[in-house]
């Protein structure tokens, strides 16, 4: 049974999990109307479907756990970016923000000696040491490309095995 501390700590989290979601659809949406990124536009809507998959989880294991899980509401995303570069920025930030949320979760679990919600979070733990690594790398190609066009088209076409890569860590 989940303290009402850790139902609402996790609630939070449900809408951390969701709002990336969210956040990545709404990069992709802007990915898909600029010309010639197919490959980053595929890229953040997978990624967007996997953080709502993330959310999923945490709903089932907060409802299996006596708790109750609320459906959030979420805050409207930036829906336009001055660069591919620049999204991606925000994509590794956010990533950072989400590792220091679940990081407080499982302090939380050891707190409370909850030992069922300590072990589900560390797949957690482990998924975000993958995402922030694929940010990270993603920004250091774009990083090294700069204002390159040929590179960018380079990126953009081999985004999708940076992220199979990633998979395989």
């Amino acid at each position: 049974m989940l303290s009402k501390t850790m139902n609402k700590a996790l609630n939070e989290q449900i809408k951390i999990e969701g709002q990336s979601s969210n956040i990545y659809l709404a990069m992709a949406s802007w990915a898909e109307i600029q010309p010639g990124l197919e490959g980053v536009t595929e890229f953040l809507y997978m990624h967007s479907d996997e953080e709502r998959m993330h959310m999923l989880k945490l709903i089932h294991f907060v409802n299996e756990r006596g708790g109750f899980a609320e459906t959030p509401a979420f805050e409207k995303p930036s829906l336009t970016y001055p660069s591919v570069h620049h999204a991606f920025k925000e994509l590794l930030a956010h990533e950072i923000f989400v590792s220091e949320s679940i990081n407080e979760l499982v302090d939380q679990a050891l707190k409370e000696k909850d030992y069922a919600t300590h072990n589900f979070l560390q797949w957690y733990v482990s998924e975000q040491i993958e995402e922030e690594r694929l940010a990270r790398t993603c920004n250091d190609k774009l990083e090294m490309i700069g204002d390159d066009k040929s590179g960018l088209y380079l990126f953009d076409r081999d985004i999708l095995t940076l992220s199979q890569e990633g998979e395989k860590a």
